[in-house]
């Protein structure tokens, strides 16, 4: 609602108009202009939408300053350590942590939707077999609209919530089927005994012929993975789903847009970064010198997964994923002999101690750490991005679900400055 008006002059025209200032629970407040072009002729200019807000939204809060984040107003340092994925996906998706009986019947109903359709075994066996698994996600995750037309009707409250559930489901499903398709071996089936994180670690990683049993550690490292990854406010996916949502699109063709804007290195692939930049470095000997280049505001080379766009104070998301990624280096065989991962805490003393980055706050972000937990897990670097999107999912359905049930829902329109050619007439082509 409207706290306060906001005058905005027009001293060429010499006119003023008359904004409402609307502010929400925490934050800062948003002139609503809708009525600008209308009023005055002109549009806003924001590239990026740094100082937009594009929506009303009761799911996520983020203070970049302080370094906050909060699902549903619960700090993402207690449901970090004290809750498990699907309680926060509940959480999400519902507004209200669930009691005992409503998180056991939403288990049961994520549980009986992780099976796929055959038909998309079939499909999968038509990508080819170096296919990155991004490209294979996005396109599964498509089709299931064909699987599932009859209960797409997004006018409709009850096929949203159950087109969510399966997304939530179907998703570690896909993307451990795309895996093994780029691996070569078979597909192995969801089991209803295990949770959703061991669930997602056994279709990953066994075979026909060998079961594997995922250990507690590997299985709380991809819960908290799944958590931190599960939200965060209007970033670029998840204003993807938002947009193509608002034509009334499926939800499946939504959420494959997502994944196809966290696709981009400027997004999901950050922690794949992350792990270039140090096979760029190559060894423990060479940290000081790139710390060096990394200063140098001439040198094109960057410190990969140090700040954050949104934070500028250190990413709440780090503090927590920081210590599992020690406990990971230390349990896992072999990981903590890894000159990569060697040469990441490496670097990660340095960047807290020197004062060039303490000064610019440049701390490391989650894309620092969950690249080196994913590595030492065994999960090679082209599936990184598909964890994240299988945990943001839950996020997308719960963006997607909250615009859809919002009767102010208009489709999406932004407008731009044309810098094109003026009027001109068409000349044939013997006179061009």
């Amino acid at each position: 609602m409207a706290d306060q008006i906001i005058t905005i002059s027009d001293k060429a025209a010499g006119k003023s108009f008359d904004y409402p200032l609307k502010t929400g629970t925490l934050g800062p407040g948003a002139l609503d202009i809708s009525s600008l072009y209308r009023d005055a002729g002109f549009f806003t200019y924001d590239p990026g939408f740094m100082a937009t807000a594009s929506c009303h939204s009761a799911i996520t809060f983020i203070d970049g300053e302080k370094g906050v984040l909060l699902y549903r107003g619960y700090p993402i340092e207690q449901l970090a350590t004290k809750s498990s994925f699907l309680e926060v996906a509940y959480l999400l998706l519902y507004a209200n942590l669930p009691t005992e009986e409503e998180l056991n019947h939403f288990e049961h109903l994520i549980t009986s939707h992780t099976m796929l359709n055959e038909n998309l075994k079939r499909f999968l066996s038509g990508f080819h077999y170096d296919a990155h698994p991004m490209a294979m996600l996005c396109g599964v995750v498509g089709s299931l609209s064909a699987f599932y037309h009859e209960s797409i009707d997004v006018n409709d409250p009850r096929y949203r919530e159950v087109s969510a559930h399966r997304l939530i489901a179907k998703m570690p499903t896909i993307a451990a089927a795309a895996y093994k398709h780029f691996v070569g071996e078979p597909i192995m089936y969801p089991r209803n005994d295990l949770r959703y994180g061991a669930n997602f670690l056994h279709m990953m990683f066994a075979t026909p012929c060998a079961d594997y049993e995922p250990g507690l550690l590997a299985e709380k490292a991809l819960n908290l993975l799944f958590i931190l990854h599960a939200d965060h406010e209007q970033n670029a996916s998840t204003s993807t789903v938002r947009l193509a949502g608002s034509s009334g699109a499926n939800p499946f063709a939504c959420i494959a847009a997502g994944i196809a804007s966290l696709w981009g290195p400027a997004h999901g692939g950050a922690n794949e970064a992350v792990l270039d930049m140090l096979e760029e470095i190559g060894h423990v000997k060479n940290v000081a010198k790139f710390i060096d280049k990394a200063k140098d505001k001439d040198d094109p080379f960057r410190l990969m997964g140090f700040g954050h766009r949104v934070y500028k104070n250190y990413d709440p998301r780090a503090k927590i994923i920081r210590e599992v990624c020690h406990q990971v280096l230390e349990e896992f065989p072999g990981a903590s002999d890894s000159p990569l991962l060697e040469l990441a805490v490496k670097l990660e003393e340095i960047a807290l101690s020197d004062e060039y980055f303490v000064e610019r706050k440049l701390y490391p972000n989650v894309d620092f750490y969950s690249g080196i937990i994913y590595r030492a897990l065994g999960i090679p670097r082209n599936m990184f991005t598909v964890m994240f999107a299988v945990a943001r999912t839950v996020g997308w359905v719960s963006h997607w679900m909250e615009m859809m049930s919002d009767p102010a829902n208009r489709i999406g329109r932004p407008r731009q400055i044309y810098h094109g050619p003026g009027v001109r007439d068409y000349v044939p082509i013997s006179k061009r």
